[in-house]
């Protein structure tokens, strides 16, 4: 599983994270949405902060939104900070989805401002559309929340992940008065967080609310960084400087190692005695369309040994409210329970593409591959897929469940291996992808695992000259993998070329007595 790790031991903020992920690989140029909305822009520079070596994010006001124009020294901008009119979270709303942004970046972004704007109607007692955002109704923090969605976007990671974070300690001034750190909303956010606070190490504050709400709704908490082959590392740096410690937010990203990761959830119930069957049916969709992860409907005995039914739905956290008034629309219920938030523990899972033949003609479906510790422990195919193809080819629905799911079994690996013979590799190994002249005559590039390749090499390239093997990273290949059945099992087939940088290592493929022996690298 594909990890980004927050090492929180001084806190974190919007400027941070974004310079964090920055420095860690995530592309500039993804910014360009809020630029292209906002007058404002990022200035990314870099500094040292007590011998470390670290990236800054700067938002500041472009000439269209300050007024001032260039003095000719090069700084013709103000910083951005706190700029702009107070907003309403309905404003802020509207202008992120004025952006031009992926829809999931836009879902994560409102998420979050929903979980500032939930923050700071508790503090102030009021509903969450009468709040008022003041520091983070601001352009930078719009910029800041936007940014870092955008830039995990980019990075396209499986998980993140934050150690305890560090609020710091003293007082801090803010639009209502001087408050204590962590400030109320910090505290408001933290509740709704899955990991947790830790006070110091210095009398300054740490860990903003925008920093707090990005953190809590994209990062699972973990008592220390998890075991991760590192990839990259990168650290964001803070505007505070201190004696003793460097303010900067060090992010990792690398492999993790499959273990079951923890998810924060909360449960809604309600019984139901009077839904119509339709109503109930379609719930699944309905609730899942504004966040729900789960949606289960049990028989139960109620009151006066009435018929009726107990609706569980599972949702993280900040989503709770939102399900539960749309729980409420669609079946009139008078009361909702919400049970404590919690945790589930959830397997890394993947959909990848099966194809199945018949009668000449190759069949797409979907398989799910639920795995843990880098094992498969679950390999299931998408009933709606399989039911799809066996009504369209006549054949049975399980035997299509069961072919598409050996096709995955037998041809998904980690590293997938390719033939080459050792001249070909040479034309390609200085240039950005690799091209099989299979992928001109058939479509795609052949594929096997390790488990695979020697009955393979053997059968179709007995007798190559000097056979080498490309070891492949699936997760680098940007071109379609599928699972394809075949009279001898399943086999993936890439379905364009293969960039260069996916290929992680060529080894010599030797024989003995004539036949191909698999290398050690591979055993």
């Amino acid at each position: 599983m594909y990890t980004l790790a927050f090492d929180g031991r001084m806190g974190a903020s919007g400027d941070m994270l974004l310079a964090a992920l920055l420095a860690v690989g995530a592309d500039r140029s993804g910014l360009a949405p809020v630029e292209e909305t906002l007058d404002v822009r990022y200035v990314v520079g870099e500094t040292t902060k007590n011998g470390i070596h670290a990236t800054t994010v700067d938002v500041v006001l472009t000439d269209a939104g300050s007024g001032e124009t260039d003095d000719g020294s090069g700084h013709d901008h103000t910083h951005a900070e706190g700029h702009g009119q107070t907003r309403t979270y309905e404003e802020v709303r509207d202008i992120v989805a004025e952006m031009p942004l992926p829809g999931t970046v836009e879902t994560e972004a409102l998420a979050i401002f929903e979980l500032l704007g939930e923050a700071e109607a508790s503090v102030h007692g009021t509903d969450l559309s009468e709040t008022h955002f003041h520091e983070v109704g601001a352009d930078d923090a719009i910029a800041d929340v936007v940014g870092v969605c955008l830039l995990l976007d980019d990075l396209d990671v499986d998980r993140v992940v934050t150690t305890p974070l560090a609020t710091g300690g003293g007082e801090v001034s803010m639009s209502h008065g001087i408050y204590p750190v962590p400030t109320p909303a910090v505290v408001e956010i933290a509740e709704r967080a899955d990991w947790e606070l830790r006070g110091g190490p210095v009398d300054a504050e740490l860990l903003t609310p925008t920093g707090a709400a990005i953190l809590a709704h994209v990062a699972e908490g973990t008592h220390a960084l998890p075991s991760l082959t590192v990839a990259a590392s990168g650290y964001g740096a803070g505007g505070y400087t201190f004696d003793e410690y460097p303010n900067v937010l060090r992010a990792i990203v690398g492999e993790g190692s499959g273990d079951l990761s923890r998810d924060s959830i909360t449960v809604l119930e309600t019984n139901l005695d009077d839904a119509a069957p339709e109503v109930l049916g379609g719930l699944q969709a309905t609730l899942a369309d504004v966040g729900a992860l789960d949606v289960s409907i049990v028989p139960l005995t109620m009151k006066k040994s009435r018929p009726g039914h107990l609706v569980k739905v599972i949702v993280k956290p900040e989503d709770a409210g939102r399900v539960a008034q749309r729980l409420a629309e669609e079946t009139g219920t008078l009361g909702i329970r919400e049970h404590g938030a919690g945790h589930r523990w959830i397997a890394d899972r993947e959909t990848v593409t099966a194809t199945i033949a018949h009668e000449g003609t190759r069949y797409e479906v979907a398989v799910k591959r639920a795995s843990a510790d880098g094992t498969a422990y679950d390999v299931s195919t998408e009933y709606d897929d399989a039911l799809a193809v066996a009504e369209e080819t006549g054949l049975p629905v399980r035997d299509v469940l069961r072919r598409a799911e050996t096709a995955v079994h037998d041809g998904y690996a980690d590293r997938l291996v390719h033939f080459v013979e050792g001249d070909r590799w040479t034309e390609f190994a200085d240039a950005d992808e690799y091209r099989d002249p299979s992928l001109d005559e058939e479509g795609f590039i052949h594929c096997s695992t390790p488990t695979q390749i020697v009955t393979v090499a053997q059968y179709n390239y007995a007798d190559a000259d000097d056979p080498h093997l490309l070891v492949l990273d699936p997760d680098r290949i940007d071109a379609p993998i599928k699972y394809e059945e075949q009279p001898t099992g399943g086999f993936a087939h890439v379905y364009g070329p293969i960039p260069t940088d996916a290929v992680v290592d060529v080894l010599p493929f030797p024989r003995e007595d004539g036949r191909y022996v698999l290398p050690d690298d591979l055993s």
